[in-house]
């Protein structure tokens, strides 16, 4: 065998020169999954509150918005969960696909951020709403 072939070997057997850190991406794709599941409960809360407020003006919706503190809480937590599942699942995509190392570093920066304004923005708009009107 070629010492190039023999040092590919090498390379390939030794998980930790290239594949990264296992304990990271067992986290990944743990949270991937819990994430993924909540997203599931938080649909059916998503489809109750769409169809309890079919037909109705803005103005109901602010109301129950605002008198009922639960429905506003669980609105948060699903913008959170779904920017939190989000940056995951894009982490993974630029993983994947994106192999120059400044490049990748530059893509999971933008994406991080891209998520922090998506879960902001949403945040602030349910605050709007609960306490403006």
């Amino acid at each position: 065998m070629t010492d190039k072939l023999m040092a590919d070997k090498k390379t390939i057997a030794n998980p930790a020169t290239h594949y990264g850190n296992p304990g990271a991406a067992t986290r990944g794709f743990k949270w991937q999954r819990m994430t993924g599941a909540l997203n599931v409960v938080f649909l059916g809360f998503f489809v109750w509150f769409v169809v309890r407020l079919a037909g109705t003006g803005r103005a109901d919706m602010v109301v129950v918005l605002q008198d009922h503190p639960v429905v506003s809480i669980v609105l948060a937590l699903l913008v959170v969960n779904v920017c939190i599942h989000m940056r995951i699942g894009m982490r993974e995509v630029i993983e994947d696909y994106v192999h120059e190392p400044r490049l990748t570093r530059l893509s999971m920066t933008l994406n991080d951020m891209f998520c922090l304004v998506i879960a902001a923005g949403g945040l602030l708009s349910i605050i709007k709403i609960v306490f403006w009107g």
